[in-house]
């Protein structure tokens, strides 16, 4: 091979067969007309559903933990009964407050015949009315002592039973059956079923732009129904190479489970682009290209490219509404005449 024809091969591959656009079009090309479209702008991330905060059970009063029900992973509703305390302590409580009761029942009892008695000597003209009124006054004052201690000793009985504040799921268990707890000790760590919420990482200058506020949807990656969500809160980035941590919460009833992950679209606000055929994009050397339609024949123009929708993809920058394009062998005559520049080996 002659030195001639090795430099115009080496010159070729270097510039990667970039060929000279057509200035005529092909007979069979096939063009489309660039139309303007209202989209809204979409950031898409892969999110994750997780609890906004675990709820811990705590022990109202000191005593030993018994009929612990429970295990890590149970799930269990509201007011459901999660395990009784026991001991001394509670027994003494509870022995009080009975007391208690008993004696404003006394009370009350002896409070009641008076104001019996004083209305009889009333009626017979051997008392006076302000007697009466302080006989009532007393009895009135003992319903309410009573009533008082009642409450007490219900209150004592309540801190026997440990219930469940919520509906959810235990996450876990940190008392054992037969262990002496403390007054506000933490016996089980719960995770409500209302305080679960999504959270999404955006990347890129684009994710900015996501306010509080904004809708979008929460695709399960296991496939189930796509759930409507907001955003709820935007944190900034820690880190230059970190993305915008993104917390969302379900616009409805969400029936998604702890760690269920999957696709978080967010709409931002909607702005208008143009709209090519997809098999119209041709790319060459990194850069994207279309083949448009001019008084002086088929030329290349450079391209952005943003996202695609069906057979249709929105460009952000290079094209107008109004112009044609080549939809039909694009690639095949954006690269027309390589055959001739091709020098093949002797």
């Amino acid at each position: 091979m002659t030195l001639a024809r090795c430099a115009a091969l080496t010159a070729t591959l270097m510039l990667g067969c970039v060929d000279v656009p057509a200035q005529t079009p092909p007979p069979s090309a096939q063009l489309a007309t660039v139309r303007a479209r209202s989209v809204p702008n979409q950031f898409l991330g892969y999110g994750e559903v997780q609890p906004i905060a675990p709820l811990p059970v705590s022990a109202i009063a000191a005593g030993i933990v018994a009929d612990l029900k429970v295990v890590p992973g149970s799930q269990i509703k509201a007011g459901e009964v999660l395990a009784t305390l026991a001991g001394p302590e509670i027994q003494s409580l509870l022995v009080n407050r009975e007391a208690m009761v008993r004696s404003a029942q006394g009370e009350l009892a002896a409070a009641a015949r008076n104001l019996t008695i004083e209305r009889r000597q009333l009626s017979a003209h051997l008392s006076t009315q302000q007697a009466v009124a302080a006989a009532h006054s007393t009895a009135t004052a003992a319903q309410a002592a009573l009533d008082t201690a009642q409450a007490q000793l219900r209150a004592a009985q309540d801190m026997r039973t440990l219930r469940a504040p919520s509906t959810g799921t235990v996450l876990a268990v940190d008392a054992a059956e037969g262990q002496r707890v403390t007054a506000g000790q933490t016996i089980l760590t719960l995770q409500t079923a209302n305080r679960l919420w999504l959270t999404a990482v955006y990347y890129g200058a684009d994710a900015l732009a996501i306010r509080v506020g904004m809708t979008g949807q929460f695709q399960p990656a296991s496939g189930g129904a796509a759930v409507l969500v907001k955003v709820a809160a935007v944190s900034a980035a820690l880190a230059p190479d970190a993305g915008e941590s993104v917390g969302l919460v379900a616009m409805g009833a969400a029936h998604w489970l702890n760690g269920e992950r999957g696709t978080v679209t967010i709409n931002g606000a909607v702005q208008s682009l143009v709209a090519v055929p997809t098999r119209a994009l041709i790319l060459d050397q990194a850069r994207w290209w279309v083949l448009v339609r001019t008084a002086k024949g088929i030329q290349a123009q450079p391209v952005v490219p943003g996202s695609a929708r069906g057979w249709d993809t929105f460009i952000k920058q290079g094209l107008s509404p109004g112009q044609q394009v080549v939809v039909q062998n694009a690639y095949l005559d954006y690269h027309r005449g390589i055959a001739q520049r091709y020098i093949p080996p002797d």
